[in-house]
């Protein structure tokens, strides 16, 4: 009997992990990589680009109603708490050209409908790269409620500069990371203490390794948990399936074409210490989202073409996410996993 029963969930789980494909969405063309997708729940959701374009469906991705265009402003980032709260960073200026912007966080109150400029406390902000937000439950008059904590970190190229809200973005204050990196890319909390940054150790890409940061006091202080020992190497994004096991994208710029090697890091316990593992031997194959459903299931994004694998990075297959996935958004509710992509098109993950 417990033979037959083993049988039958391997069998479910080989036909759910088959049963994966992604689909590509019909949207507006857009000429290189965009950057950012989110979701509040499987219909409703959000993505931005380079063009200062913000896009918003309440169909899973069926349709998009174009928000807002705002011109000279590299949209990087995208965050919501509810249908109505949300956040946008933007890469800042002197990195891109045309771009004129210098605000680097805006918000909206009613659903992206409209936007206003952040205000924050503390050093100057050049740019953003990533949002991450953290719910936290707590008892508010006798009811349960949930306060947000939101992390912003940036930029590509440097400054390494973070923004922190601890009342549902009401109010934000920035600070320097760099003493601990030049560039910041992504960044993963698991509660308003702990979490992990990706980094790169120089903003002059030739001399750059690629860094891995962890904070136990909320982005006060960082410490080093992984660097590489190859030049022209950054991280880009992260992946947290667990508490235990996560997954960085490490980027090589090595313009020795026979360098074909490229690789990810990997931790099996809680980010304390990472390996590198193997991704593909191609040259042109540079990293950019990763996303896993659980600890073995997962995709990464490159220029060239997405990979897929099922046994926790030790084997990868191509698989269609487009050209550059920057971003892989893997969401898990009601028993129910559901994820979305984006790069030059956005895909949505069909089970």
């Amino acid at each position: 009997m417990k033979n037959i029963i083993s049988l039958l969930i391997f069998f479910v789980i080989i036909q759910t992990s088959q049963a994966q494909t992604w689909q590509k969405l019909t949207t507006e063309p857009y000429a290189g990589k965009q950057d950012d997708i989110c979701f509040i729940d499987e219909n409703k959701g959000w993505y931005i680009n380079g063009y200062g374009k913000i896009y918003k469906t309440t169909d899973g991705g069926k349709t998009w109603e174009k928000q807002i265009e705002k011109k000279g402003t590299f949209f990087r980032c995208v965050a919501f708490l509810d249908s109505l709260r949300g956040f946008a960073g933007t890469v800042g200026t002197d990195y891109f050209p045309n771009v004129t912007d210098t605000i680097p966080l805006y918000r909206t109150r009613d659903g992206g409908k409209t936007w206003e400029p952040v205000v924050y406390k503390g050093a100057y902000v050049k740019g953003l790269c990533a949002i991450d937000i953290v719910r936290e439950q707590y008892i508010n008059h006798g009811q349960i409620d949930y306060k947000y904590h939101i992390y912003a970190v940036g930029r590509v190229g440097s400054p390494a500069m973070m923004m922190v809200s601890h009342d549902n973005g009401e109010t934000f204050e920035s600070s320097s990371l760099d003493v601990n990196a030049k560039m910041l890319f992504d960044i993963k909390m698991f509660n308003k203490k702990e979490g992990f940054a990706c980094a790169a150790t120089d903003a002059d890409i030739s001399k750059s390794n690629a860094l891995i940061l962890r904070t136990k006091d909320g982005g006060k202080t960082w410490k080093k948990v992984y660097q590489s020992k190859r030049p022209y190497e950054t991280t880009w994004k992260v992946s947290f399936p667990s508490k235990k096991v996560g997954y960085v994208t490490i980027q090589s710029y090595n313009p020795d074409t026979t360098v074909k090697q490229q690789r990810i890091a990997k931790t099996k316990n809680g980010g304390k210490t990472w390996k590198e593992v193997n991704l593909c031997q191609d040259s042109k194959a540079r990293e950019f989202g990763i996303g896993f459903i659980d600890n073995n299931t997962g995709y990464v994004g490159t220029m060239r073409s997405g990979y897929a694998t099922k046994d926790g990075g030790k084997t990868w297959e191509k698989v269609d996410l487009g050209m550059a996935c920057n971003k892989i958004r893997i969401y898990k509710e009601n028993n129910k996993v559901y994820g979305y992509s984006i790069g030059v098109n956005v895909f949505k993950l069909i089970q």
